[in-house]
């Protein structure tokens, strides 16, 4: 008898070898119906999969997240059978799950039209309908070549050739259409109900530039209507915050061919940007930090110290001078522990806190880039802690508090934590490792955190606690992190003097919270769709006169505001009132003050205040001191 355990730990014994298929249906008819797959330990198999010996089995429904990942797999190959069906030149290449979808890159004589992709996208549909069973078979490898050599799949044909003479490879069909791939793929296309085809874009074979560029069809698919509606309008809102498309309407910054990777900033966007680091400056000097500031260049001798030239060489940006050689710096920690060494520290001296304002350069390849988020120059708020062992855990807890304040001044409320272990490939003694996790896991119990463990994560030299935050629409943005280095501060001889007189190694937390001020900048103006709150706001308060005969007022307002440190400014132009009302709500400013006659005469404004809420007739010191304490607040 074979015996199948099932999660709930009961069991149901068959006389012989049963499919996944045949067990569903052994529990019942709905389940049958609802299985997609199998889940045999941690592998995922086919429901026409067979079990020959005693094992534990849990049926893969669409409700389970491998039945997704099924679901979306399967999805691709039914975007390739679509394809081919239309257009039976095409040579279909690779087709992987990706997060939310999936996407198949194709060979074709022209490129695919918006026509075309909601031809594909009907044509799935139809052969979806036809609820076609999807069935393996294996081949041998050279068998497998031929045929789909004669099908004139030459990329498929390449695929197969690259893998190793004595393995079989496994074929999967449905209806007239064949493909390779390991598998496993839902029962039938009947399963495939709820999916989109999103975009065209193009993708080189095999991801090398000098090879021939293909089309990248890319599809979203979902287990219901419901999760695939919600996320086509997670995505339509997600187009409206596109921090590219708000930096453009808003006058905060650009992006320009001349200088792929870096920021062009506008007075606006200037403005926003200081707001941040001005407000990370006062956290620096209130929490004990000292504020440096090391040089933009410097030499290869020391990065090949620090182990960089070997391992990060590609990303650097090299210059040389009088036959030395030069990087620009990608990061900032080198030059800390030199400022670091100079003088001798004692243990009195520890913890040491040093922070920056640090602008870096990484040499990200071009089709990496993307708007503000990620680039090639950009500016770190970056510290780093020397301290002892004794120090880790008390200074990382106290990071984490810290962390939890900024981020909800800039509102973000929902925090994800995650400690990254120690990898296979390290330096540091066992107990060093220990150490350092046992500090960092015990620091988040500390402050109350909720973590996952990222096993064999960490860095080579040290374990890291990474912090992701959620936004309005539910992303994640892994921005702050504080990592425990024992390696950095050896390689460059940085040592402090103990109690007893000795010299030791500190111990180096590299640490920040924004990350990449300028990634953070674009995260911010996604969060709040372009509508800063006040404290943030390039411009706080627009002051609007109905006619010539209120301009001196105005002006008199626009200086009683700035007198008080709010970023005010007046709109004099010979305009009617609502369209420049109208044009000042599109640009987002928090607060419109409107001025006529009557105005004029009581020394009184008319408040709006975003989102075209009317806040009635206010004098204009009250006005100050109802926005002055949103600001303090951080409203």
């Amino acid at each position: 008898m074979l015996n199948i355990t099932l999660p709930d730990g009961s069991q149901r014994q068959f006389p012989g070898p049963v499919t996944v298929a045949e067990v569903a249906a052994s529990i019942g008819t709905g389940l049958a119906k609802a299985a997609l797959g199998g889940k045999i330990g941690d592998k995922i198999v086919d429901t026409s999969h067979q079990i020959t010996t005693d094992s534990p089995l849990a049926i893969v429904t669409a409700k389970d997240p491998e039945g997704l990942e099924l679901i979306r797999h399967s999805t691709a190959h039914l975007l390739a059978y679509a394809v081919k069906d239309l257009f039976p030149d095409a040579q279909v290449t690779i087709g992987p799950v990706i997060e939310n979808g999936f996407y198949y890159d194709f060979a074709y004589k022209r490129p695919f039209t918006p026509e075309d992709l909601a031809a594909i996208e009907k044509r799935m549909t139809a052969l979806a309908s036809k609820d076609e069973p999807i069935v393996r078979r294996v081949l041998p490898r050279d068998e497998a070549v031929a045929h789909f050599k004669a099908l004139g799949e030459h990329y498929k044909a390449e695929l197969i050739g690259s893998i190793p003479d004595d393995q079989d490879v496994s074929l999967y069909r449905e209806g007239a259409f064949e493909d390779l791939c390991r598998g496993p793929h839902v029962p039938s296309t009947g399963k495939l109900k709820h999916f989109k085809l999103m975009k065209v874009a193009g993708a080189y074979w095999r991801g090398d530039h000098r090879n021939e560029m293909l089309q990248r069809v890319y599809g979203t698919a979902w287990a219901t209507k419901d999760e695939l509606q919600q996320y086509l309008t997670r995505l339509e809102e997600a187009e409206k915050r596109d921090h590219r498309k708000l930096g453009r309407e808003l006058d905060l910054f650009h992006l320009d061919e001349h200088s792929p990777g870096t920021v062009f900033w506008h007075p606006k966007g200037w403005t926003v940007w200081q707001e941040v680091e001005q407000y990370m400056r006062r956290v620096y000097r209130n929490n004990g930090y000292q504020e440096v500031k090391g040089p933009q260049i410097l030499d290869k001798s020391l990065w090949e110290k620090t182990g960089h030239w070997d391992k990060y060489r590609e990303n650097m940006f090299t210059t040389d001078s009088e036959k030395r050689e030069y990087a620009l710096k990608p990061m900032n920690c080198p030059g800390h522990i030199l400022i670091f060494k100079q003088g001798i520290k004692s243990y009195r001296d520890l913890p040491l806190r040093y922070g920056e304002f640090g602008q870096c350069h990484r040499n990200e390849p071009t089709g990496g880039l993307h708007g503000i988020m990620r680039v090639r120059g950009f500016t770190q708020d970056d510290g780093h802690i020397f301290c002892t062992e004794d120090q880790i855990l008390a200074e990382c807890g106290t990071f984490t508090t810290l962390l939890q304040k900024v981020y909800q001044d800039f509102g973000f409320t929902e925090i994800l934590y995650k400690v990254a272990t120690r990898p296979e490939q390290r330096i540091g003694s066992d107990d060093l490792w220990d150490k350092a996790e046992e500090a960092l896991i015990a620091s988040l119990r500390q402050s109350g955190c909720e973590f996952e463990i990222s096993p064999g994560e960490g860095a080579f030299y040290g374990p890291k606690v990474e912090y992701t935050l959620k936004d309005a629409l539910g992303r994640h943005w892994q921005c702050g992190t504080i990592q425990v280095d024992f390696s950095l501060p050896v390689r460059l001889d940085a040592e402090y003097v103990t109690e007893t007189s000795d010299r030791r190694h500190p111990v180096m937390l590299h640490r920040a919270i924004l990350g990449s001020l300028e990634r953070f900048l674009g995260i911010l103006i996604e969060q709040h769709a372009g509508a800063m709150p006040v404290w943030l706001a390039p411009v706080q308060v627009s002051v609007l006169n109905i006619t010539d005969a209120q301009s001196d007022y105005v002006q008199d307002v626009v200086n009683a505001l700035q007198n008080q440190g709010l970023r005010a400014a007046h709109d004099l132009r010979n305009e009617k009132i609502t369209y420049k009302i109208r044009e000042h709500s599109m640009q987002k400013v928090p607060f419109i003050l409107v001025a006529g006659d009557k105005e004029k005469a009581a020394g009184t404004v008319a408040v709006r205040a975003r989102g075209n809420q009317d806040l009635g007739t206010m004098s204009v010191s009250e006005f100050i001191s109802t926005v002055t304490q949103q600001v303090q607040a951080k409203l």
